[in-house]
């Protein structure tokens, strides 16, 4: 609900405030008193379009700012059950770029116009109006018809869910498929390696450079050997140490050195032996060479593909068969997923379907029940048509008015008349409920008078019973219906002209009726018929806002 809005420097609007309530406050005034330009002021606040021009002569700036009480998240009041307030401002410079700010935060304007779609319809001009929005239109149509949309919406959940556990288990079937043979053909690759030993490259280097020079190998050792052993019988190098050994013998003064070559002649001799083995033993082996040389080649392979050592070769297996029996496991389950997905699909359909032919049904029964508000509200030759799509779920809502006899049906959108557009608005309203819970109506009353007048009235106190309901009026039917009247008007004030609003209470609201049926507050005929007005006004409105079809 809009509680306070501030204007200052606006137009002839020098500095004005007006504190509002729940139901129905009527603005009335001469014309140019400053009505609309505080409908104006309210489109402003709500990110509405901003013009120089609208800055006061001499000021520097326009300032709008708004105080709306709204309630909590959960629904519930806020501290000491006063509700939420939620305060939006904006500044119009003469020159140069607008500011707005949202509870005292500084924003861009766009925030303003989103929290502004919540809080308050403006009826009459084209700007603010929620139900020109498809997707309102749609919301109203299922008030109206008391459309359950929780079938569609939890088969819509159920086969998202689906879809999402279909998506991590990886991909389509065929997604998963294609992985697994990429995987299993990389699993038996490494499998069929054997690798046992991850160090089993470097031992095959050495086993290979053996191999590839085995005759030079053969040759060196002959001649170590020999060094060793000696040739023709001298002995070698081992027979001289014997020898060495022997001249030491006996003597107790040299037995430490004789025992280390004793030690050295056993060690050399050792090696002797082995080096001997190379010679005797060691043969050409081309078939050992190649099955070497082969084996190296595919390791490199290996590890040009999985990894850079044969550790990382051996992990990427280990983890590329848990990823293999995952998707061998998948298969299974995305089967019965799948199943369950041709299962959902046909819930959805089914629930779609039934949605689609609530709202068929429902269009021409609404359609039908705001043309004939239409006729009360002085509009008695309008066509109000509601389009629902063919097929589905009739997501594709449109509404449609022809204003006058001739003219064709068009979008409300298009609809030129101000006037006309906010009766069918208020048409709607009545027969759909919903909405902000602030409606401010201007120039809704355009071209009507008489039973029409009242007619009208009786239908914005209505809808005041479930909203806070904002009208600029030059009807006094329309004002005598309201719960407060705040008379707007212009006054000298020096060497300018500024605006100032009053509430209209008792007796002072009579002469201001009075002076809206006559141009003469001091007639008494038109007191008569004013405080006649106010009492038809306090009969009590039994509300048919929201009722369903069929009701």
């Amino acid at each position: 609900m809009l509680s306070e809005l501030r204007v200052r420097d606006l137009g002839v609007i020098e500095d004005l405030t007006l504190h509002l309530g729940p139901g129905m406050t009527a603005l009335t005034g001469e014309t140019g008193a400053g009505k609309t330009l505080v409908v104006e002021a309210l489109q402003l606040v709500l990110g509405g379009r901003a013009a120089a021009g609208l800055v006061r002569s001499g000021a520097v700036e326009a300032l709008v700012e708004a105080r709306f009480v709204v309630p909590g998240l959960d629904g519930t009041a806020g501290p000491d059950d006063e509700g939420v307030e939620v305060v939006l401002a904006r500044a119009v410079p003469s020159a140069g770029r607008s500011r707005a700010w949202l509870d005292g935060r500084m924003v861009p304007v766009t925030a303003l116009v989103e929290a502004g779609r919540e809080l308050v319809d403006i009826h009459g001009q084209h700007e603010h109006q929620s139900l020109l929005a498809p997707a309102a239109q749609r919301h109203a149509l299922d008030r109206f018809a008391g459309s359950d949309l929780g079938p569609r919406q939890a088969a819509r959940a159920r086969l998202e869910s689906i879809d999402r556990q279909l998506a991590s288990l990886g991909g389509d079937a065929h997604q998963r498929a294609r992985e697994a043979d990429v995987l299993r053909h990389q699993c038996d690759e490494i499998t069929a390696a054997r690798i046992e030993d991850v160090d089993e490259e470097e031992h095959l280097a050495l086993e290979e450079e053996r191999l590839a020079e085995l005759s030079a190998h053969r040759t060196e050792a002959a001649a170590a050997l020999e060094a060793l052993e000696g040739s023709a019988g001298d002995g070698g190098v081992v027979g001289q140490l014997g020898q060495a050994t022997a001249a030491l013998g006996g003597r107790s003064a040299f037995a430490p050195w004789s025992e280390r070559l004793r030690a050295a002649q056993a060690e050399l001799a050792d090696v002797g032996s082995d080096l001997r083995g190379v010679v005797e033993t060691w043969e050409d082996d081309p078939a050992r060479l190649a099955e070497v040389q082969e084996r190296r080649r595919l390791l490199a392979e290996l590890r040009r593909k999985y990894g850079t050592t044969l550790s990382e070769v051996a992990a990427f297996g280990v983890t590329a068969t848990d990823r293999l029996q995952e998707l061998e496991g998948a298969a299974a389950t995305a089967s019965a997923l799948e199943e369950e997905r041709v299962d959902a699909r046909a819930e959805l359909g089914a629930a779609e379907a039934e949605l689609g032919r609530v709202r068929r049904a429902a269009a021409p029964a609404l359609a039908g029940a705001v043309q004939a508000r239409l006729g009360s509200l002085a509009m008695a030759s309008a066509r109000f048509e509601v389009g629902v799509d063919p097929e589905g779920a009739g997501d594709g809502v449109r509404f449609g008015l022809g204003a006058n006899p001739g003219e064709p049906v068009q979008p409300l959108a298009k609809v030129a008349s101000g006037g006309e557009l906010a009766r069918a608005m208020l048409a709607l309203q009545l027969e759909t409920s919903g909405g902000p819970d602030t409606m401010v109506f201007d120039e809704v009353d355009a071209g009507v008078g008489g039973t029409a007048a009242l007619a009208l009235a009786g239908a914005l106190r209505e809808v005041s019973v479930g909203h806070q309901v904002l009208v600029v009026t030059h009807l006094a039917q329309v004002a005598a219906f309201a719960d407060r009247q705040i008379s707007v008007e212009k006054a000298a004030k020096g060497d300018r002209t500024v605006t100032t609003a009053t509430e209209r209470t008792g007796s002072n609201r009579v002469v201001e009726l009075s002076r809206m049926l006559s141009g003469s507050p001091d007639s008494a005929t038109a007191r008569a018929h004013a405080e006649e007005l106010l009492g038809a006004a306090r009969q009590p409105v039994a509300s048919t806002t929201g009722r369903r079809r069929g009701e």
